[in-house]
């Protein structure tokens, strides 16, 4: 296999392990760099491998029926791989303040579904950096935080 296929496998992994419906925080460990960066338009930047687990722990601790899917091939260059997904969560759980732009109170019943885009860079079989680009005003929406004119 390539590099390309080696690390699109890994991404595979990640995605599903990760960012799937059932989250398996012991992929970190195996898959991140210990300094991975992982970035995105609706939350706090998160660095290391422990602020990644507390970030996701949250995440599905406020939203427990999580789940992102992949919504097409990966493409991987070199050492970067391009994912497009989709997913979203029900809030159940919860009072959760990890979005930019302001909190729920606990267990609102509300849904949000969006898209996005991810670029992920390897080293040495390792994710380093994942920075998505996501519909992040579509999820925000949905959820009350932002009102539609």
């Amino acid at each position: 296999m390539s590099t390309q296929d080696d690390n699109k496998a890994v991404v595979g992994r990640w995605f599903a392990d990760f960012w799937g419906e059932r989250c398996n925080l012991a992929v970190v460990d195996e898959l991140a760099a210990p300094d991975m960066l992982l970035q995105y338009s609706l939350h706090e930047p998160r660095r290391g491998r422990a602020d990644i687990k507390a970030f996701m722990t949250g995440f599905r601790e406020a939203f427990p029926d999580l789940n992102f899917w992949g919504a097409a091939d990966l493409i991987a260059e070199g050492d970067y791989v391009v994912g497009r997904w989709e997913g979203g969560g029900t809030h159940t759980g919860p009072a959760f303040s990890d979005f930019l732009i302001g909190s729920l109170p606990a267990a609102t019943g509300r849904k949000m579904r969006f898209t996005g885009t991810t670029v992920l860079r390897l080293k040495d079989g390792q994710i380093v950096e994942e920075v998505g680009l996501d519909d992040g005003v579509t999820a925000l929406q949905q959820l009350g935080l932002i009102k539609v004119a």
